[in-house]
C-alpha cells in the first residue's frame, strides 16, 4: 500500500492576505512618516529682513527629502508588492498625515481644500511611478 506524499502533507494556509496587510501597513507608516519627519514639524515662516518677504514654512531641502523618501517607498513597494495598491495606500496615508497637521493649525476650515489638493497631487505622482514600475517589470519578463 503506497501513500501519496502530497496527500499526507497538510494544506498550507494562503499567506497572501497577511503579506498584503504587512506591505500595506508598511507603505502607510512610511508615507505618513515622510510627512511628519520632513515637514510636519515645521511651522515657522522665514522673513527676509532686507525685502520683508515671507516664505515657508518649508525649506527646499525638506520638500526634496520628502519627495525622495516617497519616491523610494513607492518604487520599492510597487516593485515588490502591487503597484497600484502602493499608489493608493501611499496617497491616502500621506494625505491623512498632512490633514492631521493642517486641521490642527487651521482656523479657517480650508484645510479640507488643501487635503483634496494634496491627495490629487500625491495620487497623480504615485500612479505615474506605479505605472512606470509596472511597465519596466513587464518589459523585463521573459517572453
Amino acid at each position: 500500500m503506497s501513500t501519496n506524499a502530497t496527500s499526507a502533507t497538510p494544506a498550507r494556509p494562503d499567506r497572501r492576505p497577511l503579506r498584503d496587510l504587512a506591505w500595506g501597513l508598511g507603505v502607510a507608516v512610511l508615507s505618513a512618516a515622510a510627512w511628519f519627519g520632513w515637514m510636519g514639524w515645521d511651522d515657522e515662516y522665514q522673513v527676509d529682513t532686507a525685502t520683508n518677504q515671507v516664505s515657508g514654512p518649508y525649506e527646499a531641502w525638506q520638500v526634496v527629502g520628502c519627495v525622495v523618501t516617497l519616491l523610494v517607498v513607492g518604487v520599492v513597494a510597487a516593485r515588490w508588492w502591487r503597484p497600484f495598491a502602493t499608489a493608493t495606500v501611499l496617497s491616502l496615508a500621506f494625505t491623512v498625515a498632512w490633514s492631521v497637521t493642517a486641521a490642527a493649525e487651521d482656523d479657517t476650515g480650508l484645510w479640507g481644500v488643501g487635503a483634496v489638493l494634496v491627495l490629487v497631487g500625491t495620487a497623480a505622482a504615485s500612479l505615474l511611478v506605479a505605472a512606470v514600475v509596472a511597465a519596466v517589470a513587464t518589459a523585463r519578463e521573459p517572453r
